[in-house]
């Protein structure tokens, strides 16, 4: 069964088995969703039964000469990277009996490269399909989205989720702050695997921030100063764990204010040991010596 390896989105599973029993397939497709929640595997597994092609590692490695992948150079698609599909497309398929295109953050595209497409979607050749990708619809032409079946996809819910990085063992003990902050995508998964040792430490001194004095508690938060390039990331996941907290003790509530100021000062090129040092004072305060002042 297609998609059977693919985690989460089965009404969508149903939909393009449908198409793959039938052989009815058109001209261009919309994969409209949330980043990270597998619109690209889907992509390519129907691909693959476009293409009536069983290879799966030549897929996986982009060298089926009859599927293109296009993505965005930078920080967007280019008008000349559909122009080149414009003159690729038109050749007849190599070794199967159609041609897929993948565009792949499609909502990247310039205003000129959407232009561009839009005389490629209103007259495919009859042996081509194209699939675009999108986490932002409202950034593509309404003449584009008007041209394409849209399908879309949903977040991973969170038992889902939790099966999956426990299949894959991602994680050992998956906590429900970790749940949280993945919010139903695997990209976002793959991304906290990596930093997961400094999550843990985060959650670990937040959850027992009372039970410091301030430079204890500065000392056990000392990574975050080795996490600039990825800073933006770590504070929304003290955040994901504060509003949790708050539920419960609304101790914790201006906690959250504090952090959002200090990802606004760092966008503005704020010192960044500063900013930290600020923050993390700050939010001891809230949850110590503000609160048993009042």
């Amino acid at each position: 069964m297609a998609f059977e390896n693919i985690v989460g989105n089965d009404k969508v599973k149903q939909i393009l088995e449908e198409v793959i029993q039938s052989g009815n397939y058109l001209h261009s497709y919309l994969f409209e969703g949330e980043t990270g929640i597998g619109k690209i595997l889907f992509a390519k597994e129907f691909a693959k039964y476009i293409l009536e092609y069983e290879n799966d590692l030549q897929l996986d490695n982009n060298n089926h000469p009859d599927l293109s992948i296009i993505e965005p150079e930078g920080n967007s698609i280019k008008i000349e990277q559909i122009r080149l599909l414009q003159t690729k497309i038109i050749e007849k398929p190599i070794i199967s009996k159609r041609k897929v295109y993948i565009i792949d953050e499609c909502e990247t595209m310039t205003k000129e490269a959407q232009n561009c497409l839009l005389k490629t979607l209103e007259e495919p050749p009859e042996y081509a399909i194209i699939i675009l990708i999108c986490s932002n619809e409202n950034l593509l032409l309404s003449t584009i989205k008007s041209r394409c079946t849209k399908i879309s996809f949903q977040k991973i819910s969170n038992d889902e989720m939790k099966r999956f990085v426990e299949t894959n063992e991602l994680f050992k003990n998956i906590s429900d702050s970790m749940l949280y902050a993945i919010n139903g995508s695997i990209g976002k998964a793959y991304q906290i695997k990596e930093k997961q040792e400094l999550y843990k430490q985060l959650e670990k001194i937040l959850e027992n921030i009372d039970a410091y004095d301030k430079i204890e508690f500065i000392k056990n938060a000392e990574n975050l100063y080795k996490e600039k390039d990825s800073i933006t990331d770590a504070l929304e996941y003290i955040n994901v764990i504060l509003f949790k907290k708050a539920k419960a003790d609304d101790r914790f509530l201006n906690c959250i204010q504090h952090v959002e100021k200090a990802k606004i000062k760092l966008k503005q090129n704020a010192n960044y040991d500063m900013t930290i040092d600020d923050m993390l004072f700050h939010l001891w305060e809230e949850v110590n010596e503000n609160y048993n002042r009042s």
